[in-house]
Formats: C-alpha cells, sequence, structure tokens
C-alpha cells in the first residue's frame, strides 16, 4: 500500500511537472535558445583562442627554422676554417632546434586538426540554432494567433448564433407575408361570378340587373295616360 502511494505521489509530481513545463514550453525555449547562443558564442571564442595559439606556434617554428638555417651557414664556415669546435656546437645546438621544429610542428598539426573540428561544431551549432530560431517564429506567431481568438467571448459567439436565427425567423415571417399579400391581389384582381354576370347583362346578354332609365320612362307613361 505504501509503495502504491509514493507511486502515486510521484505520478501525481511527474504530470504536474510536465504540465508546468507544457504551459511555459515557449517561455522554456526562448531561454534555452538564449543559453544556445551565449554557448555558441563562447564555442567561436574557444576556437579564436584556438586559432591564436596555432598562429603563435607557426610563428615560433618559423623563428625556428631561421635560427636552424642560420646555425648550419655558420657552421659551414666554420668547417671551412677547420674549427671543429664551433662546428660541433653548432651541430648540437642544429639539434636541438630540430627536436624543438618538430615537437612544434606536432603541435601545430594538432592545432590544425581541432581547428577543423571546432570550426565545423560551430557551423553545424550555427545552423541547428537558426532552425530553431525559425521554429520558434512560427511558434510565436501561433501563440499570438490562438491569443486572440481566446480574446473572442464565449457570449459574443453565443450572442450572435441567436440575432442569426432571430434574422432568419424575421425573414421567414417577411417572405410569408409577402406571398400572403401576392395571393390576395390575385383574388381581388381576378375574376368572379359577380363580375362576369354584370358583363354580360350589360351586353345584353340576358335581363339587365338593374331598371335602365328608358324603361322607367315608359312605365311612368303608362301610369298619365
Amino acid at each position: 500500500m505504501f509503495k502504491m502511494f509514493t507511486t502515486l505521489v510521484r505520478a501525481r509530481t511527474h504530470d504536474a511537472a510536465e504540465a508546468i513545463e507544457d504551459a511555459n514550453a515557449l517561455t522554456i525555449l526562448r531561454q534555452q535558445l538564449r543559453d544556445a547562443a551565449d554557448g555558441l558564442q563562447g564555442a567561436k571564442r574557444a576556437v579564436a583562442v584556438v586559432i591564436a595559439y596555432a598562429e603563435r606556434e607557426k610563428n615560433s617554428a618559423a623563428k625556428i627554422a631561421g635560427q636552424i638555417n642560420d646555425l648550419e651557414l655558420r657552421a659551414i664556415e666554420a668547417l671551412r676554417q677547420d674549427r671543429e669546435d664551433l662546428a660541433t656546437e653548432a651541430a648540437s645546438a642544429i639539434a636541438e632546434l630540430e627536436a624543438e621544429a618538430a615537437a612544434s610542428a606536432r603541435a601545430t598539426a594538432h592545432y590544425d586538426a581541432e581547428i577543423r573540428r571546432l570550426r565545423e561544431q560551430v557551423s553545424l551549432s550555427e545552423q541547428r540554432l537558426r532552425a530553431l530560431q525559425r521554429g520558434k517564429q512560427i511558434a510565436d506567431a501561433a501563440a499570438r494567433t490562438q491569443k486572440l481568438r481566446g480574446t473572442m467571448p464565449d457570449g459574443v459567439v453565443s450572442s450572435l448564433r441567436e440575432a442569426e436565427a432571430t434574422l432568419e425567423r424575421l425573414q421567414s415571417r417577411q417572405d410569408h407575408a409577402e406571398a400572403v399579400d401576392i395571393a390576395l391581389r390575385d383574388l381581388t384582381t381576378g375574376p368572379s361570378a359577380e363580375g362576369t354576370v354584370a358583363r354580360l347583362a350589360a351586353a345584353g346578354c340576358g335581363a339587365p340587373l338593374r331598371p335602365e332609365a328608358a324603361h322607367v320612362l315608359d312605365r311612368l307613361r303608362a301610369k298619365t295616360a
């Protein structure tokens, strides 16, 4: 039971840590990129230091080569003058200088190899950093977009839906009322039985619907006779 409890505590701690990391992922990414950029600058300075050491070693090797050449010329002159002692001393000095030159050559080769390796690492790191910075810009843009989307309150969206429904109902009622008006106009202006009879009577088809003046006058004359 105790083991299960400790496992639960560790699980919740891990989940909480992940939740914090997820919620602050963009902030963490920015700081990580700053750290990486600072580290890259440090690496560049390290390369510069190694290059300076290599240049110093090359200058030292050139100086040694000059000393060896000078001693060889002087030793040859000493031999010409039968000064074996001076020639032997020069030869000893030349041997020491040649040992130094060999060590300097090995150091220079080591520096050159190290400089190539460090430059490749710096170049690769710069490419990765630029890719991460582009990714951060995309993440920044996405975060701003999401933030803007989050500024739209739910009440506004709900009100818009309700307004759209109200407008749809209003337009439906208006369309219905217009259809009713059209139907009424058609009924009013259309032919009816009474209208047809009146037009037939006026044309002399059948008995008139109302007394005519001539008939009334004839009836009045008959009363006076």
